[in-house]
């Protein structure tokens, strides 16, 4: 069976944008597009239980107007999701997606994405959901969570698609990183895009040798790539070179598994994906 680009869908404005990035790597990967919305467990269905405070003949007829009022609201949450799923593979499809499906779920997202991953490729997401558009400042609630449930490569949609030409390759020597490299070698999503390898920060001989192998690798597969050493913090120095060299992409390492190293390394992924304004696509 071919791996799938799973693409996360909801109600939020990045949800165009991740249909647009799930096109763009189907048609340079030629991978099949899965639109995927899951409901909460919950979704649809009253919160409250009010049948304790039903008092004598009222019961039965308060109870049989929860339950239809609980059935008209699960349909409703269904057929929200199905036109999310419709509009979105219409979307996909226009940017030229191939092998389009859709698969509307009811449980929770992240066991969801855990248990699909034998069939995954890249798992899309939008960097907030359907009810953090308000908070401009935050990440959606699951994006976290997901990268860390992940073996997959996972992208983070920005608000909007633009062509991706320059792609920024941060890289620090590490297991993740070294997973990029290797990721990226072997996949025709990079062939013919501009590849920027850099390291952030004092970089000792060990280090400047296994960047040297990573540029090589990538080199030898038939990519174009540069090597770079840049001084500095790798939030700041990041986004600085994305911004101001015009970099379509990031690709970096995430969330490290030590509680050290997930201080250090966490904080820096989420606050490059919450700063960046172009795709993130992470590894872990």
């Amino acid at each position: 069976m071919a791996e799938k680009i799973i693409a996360l869908v909801d109600g939020s404005v990045y949800a165009a944008s991740v249909c647009e990035h799930a096109a763009w790597i189907s048609q340079r990967t030629g991978a099949p597009v899965e639109l995927l919305h899951v409901m909460g467990r919950r979704q649809g269905a009253d919160q409250q239980d009010l049948s304790g405070s039903i008092r004598l003949g009222a019961r039965t007829r308060l109870l049989e107007q929860l339950a239809t009022l609980d059935e008209q609201r699960a349909r409703i949450a269904n057929e929200h999701g199905r036109a999310i799923l419709d509009d979105a593979r219409a979307l996909a499809e226009k940017a030229g997606a191939t092998g389009v499906t859709t698969r509307l779920l009811q449980g929770d997202l992240i066991e969801t994405v855990a248990e699909l991953q034998a069939q995954t490729r890249v798992v899309l997401i939008g960097k907030r959901g359907e009810a953090a558009d308000f908070a401009k400042g935050h990440l959606g609630s699951n994006l976290e969570r997901i990268v860390r449930v992940s073996q997959k490569p996972v992208l983070v949609a920005s608000r909007a698609f633009r062509p991706v030409n320059k792609i920024l390759v941060a890289f620090d020597g590490g297991p993740s990183a070294q997973k990029a490299i290797d990721y990226m070698a072997q996949s025709p999503l990079y062939k013919g895009l501009d590849l920027t390898l850099v390291t952030v920060g004092p970089a000792d001989q060990q280090l400047l040798a296994k960047i040297e192998q990573a540029g090589k690798t990538l080199g030898d597969s038939g990519l174009q790539v540069e090597t770079r050493q840049v001084e500095g913090q790798p939030e700041s120095a990041l986004g600085a070179l994305v911004e101001s060299e015009g970099f379509d992409m990031l690709v970096m390492g995430a969330y490290g598994h030590s509680r050290i190293r997930r201080l250090v390394i966490g904080s820096t992924t989420t606050e490059m994906v919450r700063c960046c304004k172009v795709p993130v696509l992470m590894f872990r």
